[in-house]
């Protein structure tokens, strides 16, 4: 196998973060289309594309501004308040950059070959590994997409569901097992057009319905040598767990990124309050004191969960290792707060709240989808209460009588 090689460098689109603004705007102008339809907000990935958005956590070696978490959620919130499914796979293809930046992996003809395309387009990237038994690795076992050689290469065989963006992915990194006995698993980067490839259109889901998060099928799908990435035995690669610092990466994220979606739901509702006029009232619901302490809750959930993922970032970011250690139980906190803003919403709101011809249900639909993804609360209330409980350990019932 090749191993990472020296750094590479490409002219990448400049971030510029000051487009923020407008790229939410122009993306939630479209995203009620997308969502409708089902169908991939292929512009939206052009416009993040332009703003150097794809790219930003490239690392310096490579030609890339090597952004942190902190920059990272703050793109995300922006995308997420505009079209999440766009900040969704956006917030895939940024993870994927920064591992190679903190610890290179890829064999350097792969990810230069991937850099070298993300100068002129979007270069979107996502792993996939979630599957019809095995469902997510990331809670143990292996997958049972299998690669076997022929010829001088993999040829990789297996479904993979939920593979988000699919449609629009330039790599997906497929985790799977060798043939081989004893098996070793690692990640195969396939390009969408490659033979034995499908993509099957099985995406019906209530929430983030443009994410295109469809089934792909592999039927000997080739891959060479030099496009696979840590191929060990599983003993050495446990799952799809990943180290504490992407863990961290994930958790806040995706947090943002629904922070940003209850954030355009709170905007929503405080345009319609203002419009909104009562002929019994005579004036805007916005001017009655029960509309603004409720408001004024939704600002105080939502602000504190902001500041939280905020700090938490740009603590990381430092190398506070406190902080990776306090991600996960704040995507705990700050997605409940994302759901709950939406929900007091809907609450005030009423029918107008629920019919399509607002925005607030779309909101409540792709809010909900944070409960999904890793680490999922279960896990981590689990972590934090075993960790607590040790930390705490039984008092000795005789010497608890002695005093």
């Amino acid at each position: 196998m090749t191993h990472p090689g020296p750094a590479t460098v490409t002219a990448l689109p400049p971030l510029d973060l000051a487009e923020l603004p407008r790229i939410t705007r122009e993306l939630a102008a479209r995203a009620e289309e997308h969502d409708r339809e089902g169908s991939f907000p292929h512009e939206g990935f052009e416009l993040a594309h332009t703003a150097g958005l794809l790219t930003a956590t490239v690392g310096v070696r490579h030609g890339g501004p090597g952004a942190g978490l902190a920059d990272t959620v703050r793109v995300l919130r922006a995308l997420g308040a505009g079209d999440p499914a766009v900040a969704l796979v956006t917030a895939m293809t940024l993870f994927v950059h920064a591992g190679e930046a903190r610890t290179p992996a890829w064999p350097s003809g792969a990810y230069a070959r991937l850099l070298a395309e993300s100068v002129d387009r979007p270069a979107l990237v996502n792993a996939l590994r979630v599957e019809p038994e095995l469902g997510s690795p990331v809670r143990g076992g292996l997958p049972a997409t299998t690669a076997r050689r022929a010829d001088g290469r993999w040829l990789l065989t297996g479904r993979k569901i939920y593979s988000t963006g699919a449609v629009g992915l330039s790599r997906m990194l497929v985790f799977a097992r060798t043939g081989e006995d004893p098996a070793r698993v690692g990640t195969f980067v396939v390009r969408p057009d490659a033979p034995g490839l499908t993509i099957e259109e099985t995406w019906d889901h209530l929430g983030l319905r443009a994410s295109r998060s469809d089934d792909v099928v592999l039927d000997s799908v080739p891959v060479a040598d030099d496009e696979v990435i840590g191929l060990a035995e599983p003993a050495a690669v446990p799952g799809a767990r990943p180290d504490a610092v992407t863990g961290a990466w994930n958790a806040l994220g995706l947090t943002a990124l629904y922070l940003g979606v209850a954030g355009a739901a709170r905007d929503w509702l405080t345009g319609f309050l203002h419009e909104r006029v009562p002929t019994s009232l005579g004036a805007p619901l916005a001017t009655l004191p029960r509309f603004q302490t409720a408001v004024g809750e939704i600002e105080t959930e939502l602000g504190g969960a902001v500041t939280l993922v905020e700090a938490l970032a740009a603590r990381v970011d430092a190398g506070d290792p406190e902080a990776v250690a306090q991600a996960a139980p704040a995507k705990v906190l700050g997605t409940r707060a994302a759901i709950s803003a939406v929900e007091r919403a809907l609450t005030l709101t009423g029918n107008h709240g629920l019919s399509r011809a607002n925005p607030l249900q779309r909101h409540h639909r792709d809010v909900l989808c944070s409960r999904i993804h890793t680490p999922q609360d279960d896990s981590v209330l689990t972590a934090a209460g075993r960790a607590a409980l040790a930390r705490h350990p039984a008092v000795d019932a005789a010497s608890e009588e002695r005093r």
